[in-house]
């Protein structure tokens, strides 16, 4: 357990299933204080943080579209009337809308690219204002920043262009954020997931031949748990991560390490 985390006020985007879900309990069990955020399933985010009070900790729900300008503002606001202000952001939701380039609609690129990408930046923007109201010394940490993306932020993927250009905007833009904060005691990483096993791709890791063939491009031979994913949030949430930003922490079992010249290619 993290004594830097205990009672850390953080929002958890996303935070209803899958990677969200696994970041939000983890800090719940080190006795943080989690809002947890959701676009629709409130029963869902009712059980994430029923299970975050049950470990020790402080939860609320917060219902917000991160693509909706006006919503994120009032998540903002829900959450400093709850808990009195706010100490960390874990920018998370995502979602995909999949097909070849050729039968790709215009709707679907937008789809992906206002949740994924404008999402991502209106909940930055929102989080970096109230940061920037914090009173601080030269050297203090007044707001921290993590950008869950994926290893498509740098991995072409065909048949997913509208996810892996998205994906790669979080990263620059996660970038770009540290660089332009770094001076006003704030902190920006980012954390790009390889293949985790969550319910969005269930329909691989229930079929064993597709799970085989997959398991083929990651070299540590397992899929991820939403719990290594937590791990490295918790860690960039902390005080040990203190003089780390602008950084990416690649959670993948090796995936992207071109496991193709495994054995001299």
């Amino acid at each position: 357990m993290s004594p830097s985390l205990q009672g850390q006020r953080i929002f958890v985007t996303g935070g209803s299933s899958g990677i969200g879900r696994g970041i939000c309990e983890r800090l719940g069990r080190e006795n943080a204080r989690v809002a947890v955020g959701f676009h629709s399933g409130d029963e869902r985010a009712e059980q994430v943080a029923e299970t975050i009070r049950e470990a020790g900790g402080e939860a609320i729900t917060v219902p917000a579209d991160v693509s909706e300008e006006n919503d994120v503002e009032v998540a903002f606001a829900q959450i400093g009337e709850a808990f009195g202000g706010l100490d960390s952001v874990v920018i998370n939701a995502g979602l995909q809308a999949d097909a070849s380039l050729a039968e790709m609609s215009l709707d679907q690129w937008r789809k992906v690219m206002s949740v994924d990408l404008d999402g991502a930046f209106l909940v930055a923007r929102a989080a970096v204002r109230h940061f920037q109201r914090r009173e601080r010394d030269e050297t203090e940490t007044v707001g921290k920043l993590v950008f869950v993306s994926s290893v498509h932020e740098f991995i072409p993927w065909a048949c997913h262009v509208n996810y892996a250009s998205a994906k790669g905007g979080v990263e620059m833009l996660m970038k770009s954020i540290a660089q332009e904060v770094a001076s006003k005691g704030i902190r920006a990483n980012g954390i790009a997931p390889g293949a985790i096993k969550t319910p969005i791709n269930e329909d691989v890791w229930s079929d064993e031949e597709k799970l085989e063939e997959l398991l083929k491009i990651i070299p540590f031979g397992r899929l991820g748990e939403t719990e290594d994913v937590a791990a490295a949030a918790a860690w960039l949430l902390s005080d040990e991560s203190d003089y780390v930003t602008g950084t990416t922490l690649i959670v993948d079992g090796g995936m992207s390490l071109y496991p193709g010249f495994i054995g001299n290619g």
